[in-house]
C-alpha cells in the first residue's frame, strides 16, 4: 500500500511540534482514525516508524496500538521491535498502546497476552504492562477480580530490573487506595530480605495506614 509522501512530512512536521506530554501526538492518531482505515494506518505507521524523528516514532506506536486488536500482528512489532526503542517517551506510549490492545479486545480476554508479556525476558515489555494497565483495578475485569491484578503484579516484586521494579510497586499502591486489606495480605506474605522485593514492598505500602513495618 503506498503511503503519500506528503501526508508523511505533513505529520512529521506537526508533531515534531510537541516537546512534552502526548496530547498532540494522541489527537494527531485519533484523527487518523477518522479518515483512514486501519490498513492504511498500518502502512502509514510502517513508513513512520522508520522516522529519525522520534514524535514520528511515537505517532506510529499510537496507530500500531489502535489497530492491534483488529490486526494482532501489530502485537509482535511492539513486543519484539518498538520496545527496543531508545526512548523513553517511546516506552511510555508503548504502555498507552498495549492498554489500548486491552481494552479493545477486552481485558479478560487479554489475560494470555499479558500474562505472556509480564514474562517476556526484556524488561520494556513486562513495564508496557505493569505501566499500560495503571490504574489496573480501574480496569474492567480487574475492577471486579483486584486478587488477580495483585497476584499478576506481585509475580514481579523481585524482578532483575529497577525499572519494573518501580513500576510494579507503584502499580500495587494505586490498588491499595481502594483495596487495602487485599494489599495488606499480600505484602504480609513477602520475604523482604532482599534489596529488590523490600525496595518494591516500600513504594507499594505507601498508602497503608498503618504502615506494614517489614
Amino acid at each position: 500500500m503506498t503511503v503519500s509522501s506528503e501526508l508523511v512530512n505533513t505529520l512529521t512536521e506537526r508533531v515534531k511540534k510537541t516537546q512534552h506530554g502526548f496530547t498532540d501526538i494522541r489527537r494527531a492518531a485519533d484523527e487518523l482514525a477518522t479518515t483512514h482505515t486501519p490498513e492504511e494506518r498500518i502502512a502509514l505507521a510502517k513508513v513512520l516508524w522508520t522516522s529519525d524523528v522520534e514524535q514520528a516514532r511515537m505517532l506510529a506506536i499510537y496507530l500500531y496500538g489502535d489497530t492491534c486488536a483488529s490486526h494482532l500482528e501489530n502485537l509482535q512489532v511492539m513486543r519484539e521491535v518498538i520496545s527496543r526503542d531508545p526512548s523513553w517517551r517511546a516506552q511510555e506510549i508503548l504502555a498507552q498502546a498495549f492498554d489500548v490492545y486491552a481494552r479493545d479486545v477486552g481485558y479478560e480476554a487479554a489475560l494470555p497476552v499479558i500474562r505472556s508479556w509480564l514474562a517476556d525476558s526484556f524488561h520494556n515489555v513486562r513495564r508496557a504492562v505493569t505501566e499500560g494497565l495503571r490504574i489496573w483495578t480501574g480496569r474492567p475485569y480487574f475492577k471486579q477480580h483486584p486478587e488477580v491484578a495483585i497476584r499478576m503484579l506481585s509475580e514481579l516484586r523481585a524482578d532483575e530490573s529497577e525499572y519494573v521494579r518501580k513500576s510494579v510497586g507503584n502499580a500495587l499502591r494505586d490498588i491499595s487506595r481502594q483495596h487495602a486489606e487485599l494489599i495488606r495480605a499480600e505484602l504480609a506474605t513477602w520475604d523482604t530480605t532482599t534489596k529488590r522485593v523490600m525496595q518494591v514492598h516500600k513504594l507499594a505500602r505507601r498508602f497503608l495506614e498503618p504502615a506494614i513495618k517489614a
